[in-house]
């Protein structure tokens, strides 16, 4: 590993696990110190459980097994107030915020219940407005920003075919890469970046769970984890059913460091080519 996050602090939603727990640990193998929170609780339109306490508190063992500090703390995304006062109590412990990582998000695939609609746009979008919007006050310049996508937000349809929480999935990730696409040019002046990555399939719990396999299985009625396994690859180019967090972390990482500092409104899927292969030639 080398040193090059030494001395930064780095804001991170949805820590607790999957992804964002995968950034952390990364990130403070790197030299960084961790804020971060998790919602640590279950939303009744979202079938899969989410985090839990125990799962931030694994994280935050994660990051201090690497001799860095960690300022982890429940609260959920979709919590404007809630949100600002977790960076600013993460600011007054550890001196100062860097970078931000906005990812913390939900998947209610299946359910039609237009309150799925309102809870995965809340947490997707809401998350990522909240997150970014409580940190620019701290931001100087050389910060950067990632928000963190979806295929589903650059191919057309992406989930939006299924209604209520699958359309609000896909909306919400076509509207963080808009988002992105526009604060990055507001934000350039102040030598601010900001860049949005956008994965496939990744193996998080968030695609190892009911819905996600009934979606890839619709010719079953109860598909299992090895039902499901032989239909993700269809999604890819590349023949893989799934990316690894890992995976993520490497481009997330690459985005925040100094080599990408000329990089800002950037769109990038880690997909294994599925963008390229739904996708007409431009």
């Amino acid at each position: 590993m080398t040193n090059r996050f030494a001395g930064t602090v780095v804001l991170i939603s949805g820590v607790a696990r999957g992804q964002g727990r995968s950034h952390a640990v990364r990130l403070a193998a790197e030299g960084a110190d961790i804020i971060g929170f998790d919602i640590c609780s279950d939303i009744a339109t979202n079938e899969y459980p989410l985090a839990t306490l125990d799962d931030l508190e694994e994280t935050r063992k994660l990051i201090e097994s690497h001799d860095r500090r960690a300022v982890l703390v429940q609260a959920d995304a979709r919590d404007r107030n809630a949100v600002r006062d977790v960076v600013a109590q993460g600011v007054a412990d550890l001196g100062g915020l860097t970078h931000v990582v906005a990812q913390a998000g939900i998947c209610p695939l299946g359910n039609e219940d237009p309150q799925a609609f309102v809870d995965v746009v809340d947490t997707n979008l809401g998350g990522v407005l909240n997150t970014v919007g409580a940190a620019i006050p701290h931001l100087r310049p050389g910060s950067a920003i990632v928000c963190t996508g979806s295929l589903a937000g650059l191919i057309s349809g992406g989930t939006s075919r299924n209604a209520g929480g699958g359309l609000g999935y896909s909306w919400s990730k076509v509207t963080i890469a808009s988002y992105v696409h526009d604060l990055a040019k507001v934000l350039a002046p102040k030598s601010i970046r900001v860049n949005a990555v956008h994965p496939t399939n990744t193996d998080t719990p968030m695609l190892q769970s009911p819905p996600m396999y009934r979606a890839f299985r619709p010719d079953l009625e109860n598909p299992t984890a090895d039902d499901a396994r032989v239909a993700f690859p269809a999604l890819n180019a590349m023949p893989t059913p799934w990316v690894e967090p890992n995976d993520i972390s490497d481009a997330v990482l690459f985005l925040l460091s100094e080599q990408a500092r000329w990089i800002t409104g950037v769109q990038l899927p880690v997909d294994a080519g599925a963008y390229v292969k739904a996708s007409p030639r431009p």
